[in-house]
């Protein structure tokens, strides 16, 4: 271990670089770094495998922080290590637009950032999710190749989000021993003492839960480190509860709120700096200090290379499965394996619920693609995301593909994010739709990554029937097309389930909602066709032989009723088309031209979804009809639901010739 000495200056180096760019910045957070420095410098320099100069090596261990507003933490300790994104340039420039500093960790933005956090709770959640990742990989292709450690920071505001529990909950049955999270445990939020809002034994819970606990001083570093090591021989996912004092080294602000979320100021800096004994002028770092910090961040690098030694020593195809499977990429017979399926259901023309029709796809999908891991919020049979193919992990296996997450969809959502994250992985899982209002922020944080994470969302309308509106969508799908980069698809039969399901898969940048019926729906493509149709987004599925007088638009279980009053309207001399819709996202990146030739020139446009008319005015503009919910739904038999709400083909068709009689 370092000197005593020596180590209070290293530590004191990621205190003062994250005073001094909150200062700078006028903006941010330096309590948390001020106060876990000791943790995270016993951490950095003793414990973790990781590599600056290999920052994507497999076999890193993951650091997660948690507690995201700390973010000067992780930017200090990534210069420090000698990470080449993050320059000392890149920490002045902390919280600025177009920097790599942003005001709390973005993946992406530079190497050495695993996860974007900031929302609290979602970090310890997506640990969970990398930790399984880990499990599952070293299983499948040896420890020798898949043998590392996930480390989360959290705060307390991180164990009081409600998340916190459903992965603490989840880590602790299945037994993940190579999960460790430090408790930055010093009391304060924002408002104040924790006592004000808190009084959790947050030992006794995790303990609870069915982790190992240990009680530590965090500011002494022997005993962070032997924590830590006593942490790797525990059979059980680890807390260490680390107790610190938030500012430490403020003479005024140290142990107060006043130092949690505001700059110290220039008089308090000035203060701190004699109180500690640090003469360098802001963001100046002795050569002595840097060099012991950059020596830490080479230590791991003869690891690297007897690992990749290891690695290149791996069957020739499996070692090419696991660097495919790390880059992203599809199997290469993936495209194959879609194409006889398609041919195969334009074939049987299934009558069938598109959640039973998603199942159908699936058993081609995880036959074909390995790395897939699937998974339910305790709705398994109802969701139909497990595959004959397919077994189960367990605490004692965790060789399978498929996860019992149970009632816990918040965490089931962050822990796929942790999963895709890792890589390796194509994490998908299932709950209702209308659970995904408990999903949405890990949802949200998918989508601003831009990760392969995929939600089934299964009962996605009034259609499911005797539930209810406690249980019935109307305006989630809407409010999941709001958001920017993620992939909203409600395919129409099995045909668009199994392009859907393709599409999901080949979009390894964007997270992807699929919107599935409970009840059951004809096939509407009869005709095999090699081309991804849904990969319009929206496409002319019945055209008229007549110059057209209507377009009607539709996704998901509503186009056959669109369909319907197509023939309706024909019996009765009025030419329509029917354009299936089952992603607004992807039609929007359509050219001018194609969308034209989708809208048509029909003088009367109608929409119809089980569902509010937010969005649909791209389709039928201001003076269209849609055909759709403007209440909750109700409770009764779904055919008596759509007659109730006036979701029928009669419906539409009577709209259609009462505006054309205007």
């Amino acid at each position: 271990m370092t000197s005593r000495a020596k180590f209070s200056e290293m530590a004191n180096a990621i205190r003062f670089l994250s005073i001094d760019a909150v200062q700078a910045a006028n903006s941010g957070h330096p309590g948390l770094p001020m106060g876990a420095a000791d943790i995270a410098t016993v951490l950095f320099t003793e414990h973790m495998k990781f590599d600056p100069k290999d920052p994507l090596w497999p076999d890193r261990d993951r650091f997660v922080l948690s507690a995201g507003h700390g973010s000067m933490l992780l930017y200090s300790a990534l210069y420090l290590l000698g990470y080449e994104d993050i320059t000392l340039e890149e920490i002045k420039n902390f919280r600025q637009l177009g920097s790599k500093t942003a005001g709390h960790p973005e993946y992406g933005h530079a190497a050495g950032i695993e996860t974007t956090t900031g929302p609290l709770g979602q970090g310890i959640a997506n640990a969970v999710g990398m930790a399984i990742a880990e499990c599952h990989l070293a299983e499948e292709f040896s420890s020798e190749i898949v043998d590392h450690y996930t480390y989360c920071l959290v705060g307390d505001g991180c164990l009081m989000e409600g998340i916190s529990q459903e992965a603490i909950s989840l880590a602790g049955h299945l037994k993940l021993k190579k999960l460790i999270v430090l408790w930055d445990d010093n009391n304060i939020t924002i408002d104040g003492a924790v006592s004000l809002s808190d009084s959790t034994d947050q030992i006794a819970r995790f303990k609870a839960s069915g982790w190992n606990t240990l009680r530590i001083d965090g500011h002494k570093p022997e005993e962070i480190s032997a924590a830590i090591e006593k942490a790797k021989q525990s059979d059980k996912p680890t807390m260490i509860a680390c107790k610190t004092v938030i500012g430490f080294g403020s003479p005024n602000k140290a142990g107060t709120s006043k130092v949690h979320g505001s700059p110290l100021g220039e008089d308090e800096i000035n203060k701190t700096r004699e109180a500690l004994g640090w003469s360098n002028e802001p963001f100046k770092i002795d050569t002595a200090t840097l060099d012991l910090w950059r020596i830490a961040g080479l230590q791991s690098g003869q690891k690297r290379k007897e690992w990749e030694k290891r690695f290149k020593g791996m069957e020739a195809e499996l070692r090419g499965q696991f660097e495919r499977r790390m880059r992203g990429e599809l199997p290469a017979d993936f495209e194959t394996a879609m194409q006889s399926l398609k041919k195969d259901i334009a074939e049987k023309q299934p009558e069938m619920a598109t959640r039973k029709s998603s199942e159908y796809v699936l058993e081609t999908v995880n036959a074909a693609v390995p790395e897939t891991i699937g998974g339910s919020a305790d709705l398994t049979g109802s969701n139909n995301t497990k595959t004959k193919n397919i077994e189960v992990i367990s605490p004692s296996d965790f060789s399978g593909r498929f996860i019992h997450y149970g009632i816990r969809e918040h965490g089931m959502a962050a822990a796929m994010n942790g999963m895709a994250l890792h890589g390796g992985i194509i994490p998908y899982s299932g709950s209702f739709l209308v659970f995904a209002d408990y999903c949405r922020p890990a949802i949200r944080l998918a989508a601003l990554m831009g990760i392969r994470s995929i939600f089934v969302m299964t009962h996605d309308s009034i259609g499911l029937g005797e539930d209810g509106p406690t249980h019935q969508p109307v305006e989630q799908v809407a409010s999941l097309r709001a958001m920017p980069n993620l992939l909203v698809l409600r395919p129409a039969d099995t045909m668009e389930t199994a392009e859907c399901w393709q599409l999901a898969l080949e979009h390894a940048s964007t997270p992807t909602v699929i919107a599935l019926t409970r009840q059951n729906l004809k096939a509407v493509r009869a005709d095999f066709e090699e081309s991804n149709r849904s990969a319009k987004g929206a496409y002319v599925l019945a055209d008229s032989d007549a110059e057209a007088k209507a377009t009607i638009f539709a996704s998901g279980s509503e186009v056959q009723i669109a369909l319907d009053a197509r023939d309706q309207l024909a019996e009765d001399g009025i030419p329509a088309r029917v354009v299936s819709v089952p992603s607004f996202e992807l039609f929007e990146a359509q050219s001018a031209d194609y969308k034209k030739s989708v809208l048509g020139d029909a003088p009367v446009r109608v929409a119809v979804e089980a569902g509010v008319s937010f969005g649909w005015e791209r389709f039928i503009g201001d003076s269209g009809i849609f055909i759709g919910m403007s209440t909750f739904g109700a409770s009764g038999p779904y055919k008596e639901l759509y007659d109730h709400f006036g979701i029928t083909s009669d419906a539409v068709a009577k709209a259609v010739k009462a505006k054309l009689g205007d």
